[in-house]
């Protein structure tokens, strides 16, 4: 209990210091798909508690349940945008894919309920969910992967049709550069502005603005990364970047995003060879360092393809067999899936696997992902 932590006569020192003070480090594959470790100033917290309010409304007397962890920006980021900003935090100890944890939700009185794609995928499938006295809820929050339309909905009706804010951004910004407000008109797996305190441009394939293409952050803005503790920040985030159509100084974020007539915005994915899966940015060398151990496997590639219908990335793996040798697809798919499960998280699941003799590789020998992720669409 909270009373036999802290009592009434506790007292606690303020400790100075400067804003670019390291509080907390963190680790993304966002951007350039190789982990970085992205430190979290003082600053950071900041940036958190101003999304919450601004795009979530959160507010005193609020209730926030969110599955995460202190390794994903969120868990950080849960703890001061509730705390800050006076609301309660609802942990629940156990696993968020059963009845129990929507139980939970109904008992806390949780009246904002963050979710990744997948996880409502799940609660879709297995119908879970369906029944339970949800009217606490104001919103949803969804966060680290494309939204599917279909799912959204199934979501939002869950509570009687509450409003799903979508959230987008990534560790080295502290929280999102676009995202939903509750004063607009909101879409099922859109977003309906800009972050507050922040800009941004599209920019189309020939670098000109345009309502699809990548989107390019313009800085300064709270919250933004200003070093690396293992790399150049300016190197991966400023110096392959172009200039904003007025002259700008631009940031990468490496995410494509469509603004349609209607004037909502729409993830369309990733620019580079970095993926979310269940929520979580991870590099396709990452899932590559692990496969390429397994008996009888010369090489892989790893790349994300989005479903037809749109919705979370689905993991799809190349494959070269070190002989040439009839390889049994399935059994290599089964131990593919259980590696992965082992060595890195079970949440990257394989969805399929593909055989060929040789990668496609550019003049330098690199492999050439984005011509594989477009014969596997075709």
């Amino acid at each position: 209990h909270w009373s036999d932590l802290v009592d009434s006569s506790s007292a606690f020192e303020a400790i100075g210091c400067t804003p670019d003070r390291c509080m907390n480090v963190l680790f993304s594959s966002g951007t350039t798909g190789d982990p970085k470790a992205i430190p979290w100033s003082h600053v950071s917290p900041i940036k958190c508690v101003s999304d919450a309010y601004y795009l979530h409304d959160i507010h005193p007397g609020e209730v926030l349940a969110w599955p995460t962890n202190l390794g994903w920006m969120m868990g950080p980021w849960l703890i001061f945008a509730a705390l800050v900003n006076r609301s309660t935090i609802a942990i629940y100890d156990g696993a968020p894919s059963g009845r129990d944890f929507g139980q939970f939700i109904a008992d806390a009185n949780v009246t904002m309920l963050g979710t990744i794609p997948s996880m409502v995928s799940t609660w879709r499938s297995s119908e879970c969910m369906e029944g339970l006295d949800w009217s606490s809820i104001r919103r949803f929050s969804s966060t680290g992967e494309c939204s599917n339309v279909d799912d959204m909905s199934y979501l939002m009706d869950l509570a009687d049709g509450k409003p799903v804010i979508e959230y987008c951004g990534g560790t080295e910004l502290a929280g999102g550069y676009i995202g939903c407000t509750m004063m607009q008109p909101i879409q099922a797996a859109s977003f309906n502005t800009i972050a507050p305190g922040m800009d941004a441009v599209i920019l189309d394939p020939s670098g000109e603005p345009g309502s699809s293409g990548e989107l390019y952050i313009t800085p300064p803005s709270i919250g933004l990364s200003t070093k690396l503790l293992n790399a150049d920040h300016h190197e991966i985030y400023h110096a392959h970047s172009p200039c904003g159509p007025n002259g700008e100084v631009l940031r990468r974020h490496g995410d494509l995003i469509d603004r349609g007539e209607d004037g909502f915005y729409r993830a369309q994915g990733r620019m580079d060879d970095t993926m979310n899966l269940g929520g979580i940015k991870v590099g396709s060398a990452e899932i590559e360092r692990v496969l390429n151990t397994l008996p009888g496997i010369k090489e892989t590639a790893a790349i994300a393809v989005a479903p037809p219908g749109g919705g979370p990335d689905r993991l799809v793996i190349f494959a070269v067999p070190e002989t040439a040798e009839k390889v049994d697809e399935e059994v290599t798919l089964s131990e593919m899936r259980e590696t992965v499960r082992k060595n890195l998280n079970p949440l990257f699941r394989i969805h399929d696997l593909v055989v060929l003799a040789s990668l496609p590789r550019t003049a330098s020998n690199k492999v050439m992902r984005r011509e594989l992720r477009g014969t596997y669409q075709e």
